[in-house]
């Protein structure tokens, strides 16, 4: 067994080392390949290693910007962190496709994160209520100073309040809290101030007997709302490329959207296409995509079915596609202010405030699902799809910039496939 002890305390080197001993079958060429992803600058590759823990390199992805994107009768250049083929085109060909067609409008519906202390309480439930009725100020007083540069922002706590969970738990209950932390994500703020009054709500209640189970910020956030919407006449989708009228490009449309309301496996793929292009924003930009992911998911299911997340709208021959989602993003602390390439895409969007990062996000959330959607009813998804993941299959097989070539003409109008370019590549070198 190669277990170890100690292994957070080893040097970056002495890591490496162990594990070229003990778990890579070509230790030299591991080593070199770690090596090799290291930051040319030591201070910027000390920053990143210090985002983690037990970090020995860095994992590239691929930054890219989809431009033209005409949000509010605003123009923007957005960043886009992702490694999967034809996201980033897709997106820019919708932002194109809506450019001349009036852009994406957005709006932020309402801004509000959410923390919870968890608890048991068994004794009679009036006493615990009017406990926290009594307490309540003194907490409030008592977190105030750590609210203090928040409220300076112009955010803080917003509501504290109690709540009976006893039908889920016997004994159960929460201090319910909301916040509004302004251009912060607001984890470590809001985190600090729910341990705190656990803390004294515990310290203060010894007759109650009650016991703190847990304090944590929750990441669903149905009150952190944005709605991205793109409209236009239906006569103004004519596009001789969709190989059909506008008026069956929309009957196709509205039924797509029909699908991903009624089955949950279109659901998912329908709402990871949105994903798509949300996270590929907010990686960019050094937020939290895990937190944004399990929120919208959430959401999706909060009818207790689980759904696609856009609506369209045909009435009066008005073609009105929206996006309303939960959007918890932040441009102050944390990765944002961190990391180097995070600060130039907020700098490259004009080093926006947090509300108009998730009208930005949502807007490139709604045109990616309106690509694939657009992709699905005409020309099948493969089609964009494959010629761009023609290269990741060409570099796969080590192809040269000859065969690189030879290749994306030979496939210009032939169907895509692994076994495809593996033949064509074992050809062309019998030829040689």
């Amino acid at each position: 067994m190669n277990t170890v002890s100690g292994f957070s305390k080893f040097t970056k080197a002495q890591k490496i080392d162990f594990l070229a001993k003990n778990y890579f079958s070509e230790p030299d060429s591991a080593v070199e390949l770690l090596q090799s992803f290291w930051h040319p600058d030591e201070k910027s590759q000390m920053t990143f290693d210090e985002f983690s823990e037990n970090t020995l390199t860095n994992f590239y992805f691929p930054y890219g910007v989809v431009p033209n994107l005409l949000l509010n009768k605003k123009n923007y250049c957005v960043p886009m962190v992702i490694e999967e083929s034809s996201v980033v085109a897709a997106a820019a060909n919708a932002s194109n496709f809506w450019v001349s067609r009036g852009g994406v409008s957005a709006e932020v519906l309402s801004f509000e994160k959410v923390g919870q202390v968890h608890f048991i309480y068994k004794g009679p439930k009036e006493d615990l209520f009017k406990f926290f009725e009594k307490i309540k100020p003194t907490l409030l007083a008592a977190v105030d100073p750590l609210a203090e540069n928040m409220k300076l922002r112009g955010g803080g706590i917003l509501e504290m309040d109690l709540k009976d969970l006893c039908e889920l738990e016997e004994g159960l209950f929460q201090i319910f809290m909301t916040f509004d932390t302004c251009d912060a994500m607001g984890a470590n703020f809001i985190n600090s101030i729910l341990e705190l009054v656990a803390r004294l709500f515990c310290e203060k209640s010894e007759d109650l007997k009650i016991e703190i189970i847990m304090s944590i910020l929750s990441n669903y956030t149905p009150n952190c709302l944005v709605r991205a919407s793109v409209s236009c006449p239906i006569s103004d989708l004519e596009d001789q490329r969709l190989g059909m009228s506008a008026q069956e490009f929309a009957k196709r449309f509205e039924y797509a959207v029909k699908i991903s309301k009624a089955d949950i496996y279109r659901a998912t793929t329908h709402n990871k296409g949105i994903m798509n292009g949300i996270d590929s924003v907010v990686m960019a930009t050094g937020n939290d995509f895990r937190a944004v992911e399990s929120c919208l998911h959430a959401y999706a299911s909060r009818s207790g079915k689980y759904q696609g997340l856009t609506e369209l709208s045909l009435k009066d021959n008005i073609f009105h596609y929206t996006l309303e989602i939960p959007l918890a993003l932040g441009t102050v602390g944390g990765l944002t202010s961190l990391h180097p390439l995070a600060r130039l895409s907020l700098n490259m969007l004009g080093n926006p405030d947090a509300k108009e990062l998730m009208q930005i996000s949502a807007s490139i959330g709604l045109l990616q699902n309106f690509s694939a959607i657009r992709s699905l009813i005409t020309s099948g998804i493969q089609k964009g799809h494959m010629k761009m993941h023609l290269l990741n299959i060409l570099n796969s097989m080590g192809a040269t910039e000859e065969e690189r070539e030879l290749a994306k003409e030979f496939f210009r109008t032939r169907l895509i496939s692994f076994k495809a370019v593996t033949e064509f590549l074992r050809s062309q070198r019998n030829l040689q």
